[in-house]
């Protein structure tokens, strides 16, 4: 009797709950295998079949006549041009930019909202209005080539012209890389460091610049990768002399108009096998960098 009371005055065992099925938070975007599926499609039609028709066309030359066509002396010095000015223009867009992002980012002026709107200019010029606009300053007859040839400097028709055009073309990049990282840095850390007696100068290099490096990093390979292949804005300055200021993308042009498909085609496979090297160096260094900042 006394088990069947306290078996109706236990309370009711309540049974575990059967495990449930664990849905996936849905995406916006289709499946895995659909998204891949279309960017491989897509990848592959815009990017590899091109490049591997530009890979495959200079053979029809022999690898003799490849070996002959690249290297020609004023094919040497157009590339040696190239990718030499694009390398120091895009160095010298690292500081530049560097400051200006600074400027228009830390300092409230009058006007600040037009200059930072101007440094988009050369996004929106057409290069061959861009090429008119430096050759008119910077020829001869210019307003600042004529100042320049004061002091015995020549500027347009010269490397330094192409030097010029590249830098124009290439300093927004790395501006607008740039000026985000430093909207976005946290000013308590430099007040931290300031606080622990840190110089303006220590401030920057050791709190600062480990954050920016990525963005300038990435805002120079930009820069690079926009001036090797730039062709409208540096024709007109560079005046385009064989073995002086013709530029490796003229090349291309010229064999192209003479109907040498394979010359030109060989050409175009070595700026893309090289600036593909370079810019695996820069990941490899944001990869580097990014580590050492993680740790």
């Amino acid at each position: 009797m006394s088990n069947i009371v306290s078996a109706r005055l236990a309370p009711p065992t309540i049974a575990a709950p059967r495990p449930t099925r664990r849905w996936r938070e849905r995406s916006v975007i289709p499946g895995f295998g659909l998204s891949l599926g279309l960017t491989l499609s897509f990848l592959t039609a815009i990017v590899l079949i091109p490049l591997a028709a530009l890979a495959l066309r200079p053979w029809e030359l022999g690898p003799l006549g490849v070996w002959r066509s690249l290297t020609e002396p004023r094919v040497l010095a157009a590339l040696k041009l190239s990718f030499g000015v694009s390398a120091l223009a895009a160095a010298v867009a690292a500081p530049l930019g560097l400051l200006i992002a600074w400027t228009l980012t830390r300092f409230a002026f009058p006007g600040r909202r037009l200059i930072d709107a101007l440094v988009d200019l050369p996004f929106a010029l057409p290069t061959a209005v861009a090429g008119i606009a430096l050759t008119a300053l910077y020829a001869p007859s210019g307003p600042l080539g004529a100042l320049a040839a004061k002091v015995g400097v020549r500027t347009a028709y010269t490397p330094l012209g192409v030097f010029i055009a590249l830098l124009f073309i290439g300093l927004p990049f790395v501006v607008r890389q740039i000026e985000p990282v430093l909207e976005a840095f946290d000013t308590e850390v430099e007040e931290a460091a300031v606080t622990l007696g840190a110089s303006d100068l220590q401030r920057f290099l050791q709190v600062m610049l480990p954050g920016l490096a990525p963005a300038l990093i990435s805002g120079v390979a930009l820069a690079f990768a926009r001036a090797v292949g730039e062709y409208g804005s540096v024709i007109f300055i560079a005046g385009n002399m064989p073995m002086v200021s013709e530029i490796a993308p003229l090349m291309i042009v010229t064999r192209l108009e003479q109907y040498d498909y394979a010359g030109a085609a060989a050409v175009g496979l070595v700026m893309v096998l090289i600036s593909f090297g370079a810019l695996a160096l820069v990941n490899a260094l944001q990869m580097r960098l990014a580590r050492v900042g993680r740790a």
